[in-house]
């Protein structure tokens, strides 16, 4: 970790959805702002800055991370998704379609990070449950409505790659 006095910048590169980025950045600026004001990523939300909504999720070397609650400087070095990473060619990828076709995605404000959580929770869990998939949303506020639309969009995804289905949001095997 770079160790940096507080009234200097520190140089940090990244990878972010496939793309380098190098910038002097204060050791106390956050990696949510820094997405969304250095990098122009705004599809990362900040909600709370407390890390309880789950807004804010980015995917830190694969796993999920709340952007809020890590300095810019912590993810020297990392390969970084946010969900603007998870389109491929311009067209949605399977769980972004499977949130529309599902009507998963309410206000869109919490989408982002339920996104970049179940991206995770789906690499690890080939055939989830509803009860691990909602053990998995309880890290996440919506305030929109109830989770219905969510669980099924998962399931959705799941059940397909489960057959051997790996579409994106055009319905194109990938």
């Amino acid at each position: 970790m770079i160790k940096v006095p507080a009234k200097q910048k520190a140089d940090i590169r990244v990878n972010i959805n496939g793309r380098m980025f190098e910038e002097r950045v204060e050791p106390r600026k956050l990696l949510s702002d820094f997405l969304r004001e250095e990098c122009g990523l705004t599809g990362t939300h900040v909600g709370c800055e407390h890390g309880v909504c789950g807004a804010c999720t980015v995917l830190l070397n694969g796993s999920a991370v709340r952007s809020c609650l890590m300095f810019a400087v912590q993810a020297e070095g990392a390969e970084i998704t946010t969900v603007e990473g998870l389109a491929q060619g311009g067209q949605p990828d399977a769980l972004q379609a499977a949130f529309s076709e599902c009507h998963a995605l309410q206000c869109g404000f919490c989408t982002p990070g339920i996104l970049m959580s179940s991206v995770d929770f789906l690499a690890s869990h080939a055939e989830p449950t509803e009860p691990e998939i909602k053990e998995m949303l309880s890290g996440h506020l919506c305030r929109c409505t109830g989770y219905k639309g969510i669980i099924e969009a998962i399931e959705k995804v799941a059940c397909t790659r489960k057959d051997g289905e790996h579409r994106n949001g055009s319905g194109d095997t990938v």
